[in-house]
């Protein structure tokens, strides 16, 4: 798909979406019933989705690669995996423990918060979830200077944990790929990360060192996290 095939879709997508908070919401003459009620339109379901929808299809046609290259094996098994970064590294996560990839939300803090690792609870439409730091989980570099750039947004990624979803802030959010099961049965299980906390693997991916997350291990430290 050419670029301006891109930009046609993503205009197409926002001509279709009603921006009421421009019109009745909190930048607009503030008359939507649900105003009082929500208190900014940023904790509202019809913001969230719009912008979620938006964020997603840019990232999906950006992503998107040519059509002869698409041409596969039938018979190629692949696993698909949400490719994320925190900090200065890239991580990995099977998308079957993935629920969706949401806008960034307020974090409010707890007062008697049970572990390090949670940061608080955030409003995700309306119902409130734990919200808990890969960072602190992952024993990552807190410091680790962020990248910067104008097109880097973080993203919340809500996640299937026993007992119900949570949430976790990331610095940026790169996408879903496919990637074929003798890549990753391959991945390197040497070096300085294979021995890293809840790390399946060490892949390269589109230029990146990416570490290929355990989520059977990741969700148990997470309900270890909230329990």
């Amino acid at each position: 798909m050419i670029a301006s095939d891109t930009l046609n879709v993503t205009h197409e997508d926002a001509r279709a979406i009603d921006d009421c908070w421009n019109r009745i919401g909190i930048h607009g003459d503030k008359s939507c019933p649900l105003l009082e009620e929500h208190i900014h339109c940023r904790n509202c379901a019809v913001y969230s989705a719009a912008a979620t929808r938006l964020l997603d299809r840019y990232a999906l046609q950006q992503d998107e690669r040519d059509p002869v290259a698409a041409v596969v094996e039938t018979d190629l098994k692949t696993r698909s995996l949400l490719m994320f970064r925190l900090g200065e590294e890239w991580l990995g996560l099977a998308t079957r423990s993935l629920v969706e990839v949401a806008p960034m939300q307020a974090i409010h803090s707890l007062p008697h918060q049970r572990s390090r690792a949670l940061l608080g609870v955030a409003n995700v439409r309306g119902a409130l979830v734990a919200c808990l730091s890969l960072v602190e989980l992952l024993d990552l570099d807190g410091n680790a200077a962020p990248a910067a750039g104008a097109r880097i947004m973080p993203r919340m990624l809500i996640i299937a944990a026993d007992g119900g979803p949570v949430v976790v802030p990331v610095d940026e959010v790169d996408g879903i790929h496919a990637i074929d099961e003798r890549i990753l049965d391959a991945a390197s299980q040497s070096g300085t990360q294979a021995s890293a906390k809840f790390t399946r693997g060490v892949l390269q991916l589109r230029g990146r060192s990416l570490r290929w997350l355990n989520e059977e291990q990741l969700l148990s430290a997470v309900t270890r996290s909230l329990t």
